[in-house]
């Protein structure tokens, strides 16, 4: 089952809403994927999901909120993975037009003059709005691949509003098209973690955060691994570079017409060739620093580049 299905499940299961939040949360799911049907003079609603607890919470709703006749029609899905189908029916009557008005899905004569997200005024209900939608359209990969969050429309104006709402829940939500589509969607860990707070899923919120957290550490644990392996090339292709300078001295005879400073140092790295430049520093006794020493053997380097030696083949 996939971390989407996961949520899903968890906030099909929420219970104790006002009903002013069922129907703003009704709003939300039939807005993004419901559809009226006509039958002569009547009206009724189709809504379909593969996911049977949410299946089960809209025909809750409708069927305590409005009085209206329903059924539920299960099918076998022709894709690939073969999936169940729920199709949620409201059967035509003339109560479904009422309820259409009622949620602003229908323009309302009593309603004139009212803005159209009269329902969404409360943050109750907009949280709640905002939790329909992602139910019936929306998608999360898991934490523990890219973070991103996405819920897709048909209807540009539509995801304006979710993109308003989210903002106001200063949720840094961006939109897109895509092909006949418009997406609204979230690709930052921590907004991420707060839409799933807003729409009420923290039991998913937990897992996020959870896995958001190894993968953190995990993370850090390999740049810092990385880091030290960086550093630790750059000394022995550094120690490699200056022993092979001053064994060229020597075989050309080079070696003693170093001055005595710089025989010191040349000595020092002979005897410790895989030593670091602090750890050569330490060997000195605080006769010298690490700036010193490290001038002294590039000068080094630089008296066996001028005698002919060719240090490209130890880059």
């Amino acid at each position: 089952m996939s971390f989407s299905s996961d949520v899903k499940n968890e906030l099909a299961r929420l219970e104790g809403l006002k009903p002013c939040c069922q129907k703003a949360e009704l709003l939300g799911v039939l807005r993004m994927s419901g559809a009226i049907v006509l039958r002569g003079m009547n009206m009724g609603i189709h809504f379909s999901t593969e996911n049977a607890a949410l299946a089960r919470r809209v025909l809750q709703m409708l069927k305590s909120n409005y009085k209206v006749r329903t059924e539920i029609v299960v099918t076998r899905s022709r894709r690939l993975k073969k999936n169940n189908r729920y199709q949620v029916e409201v059967l035509p009557d003339p109560e479904v037009a009422k309820a259409l008005k009622e949620l602003r899905i229908l323009p309302s004569e009593e309603a004139e003059g009212e803005p159209k997200d009269v329902l969404l005024r409360k943050s109750c209900c907009r949280r709640s709005f905002l939790r329909g939608v992602f139910m019936a359209g929306g998608s999360i990969s898991r934490p523990s691949s890219d973070y991103h969050l996405e819920i897709v429309t048909e209807n540009q104006e539509f995801a304006r509003l979710i993109l308003k709402i989210m903002h106001g829940f200063q949720l840094n939500a961006r939109m897109t098209d895509r092909k006949n589509d418009f997406i609204v969607y979230l690709k930052d860990g921590d907004h991420i973690i707060d839409f799933l707070s807003v729409i009420g899923a923290h039991q998913a919120l937990m897992e996020f955060e959870n896995v958001r957290i190894i993968k953190d550490m995990r993370n850090n644990v390999n740049r810092q691994v990385n880091c030290e392996t960086a550093n630790l090339n750059k000394v022995i292709r550094a120690a490699v570079l200056q022993t092979a300078c001053i064994r060229y001295l020597q075989e050309h005879g080079d070696y003693d017409l170093l001055p005595d400073l710089l025989k010191e140092a040349a000595d020092l790295r002979l005897a410790h060739p895989n030593a670091s430049l602090n750890e050569l520093t330490d060997y000195m006794d605080g006769k010298i620093g690490k700036s010193g020493l490290n001038h002294r053997l590039k000068k080094i380097q630089q008296i066996a580049e001028s005698k002919g030696m060719d240090i490209t083949k130890y880059a």
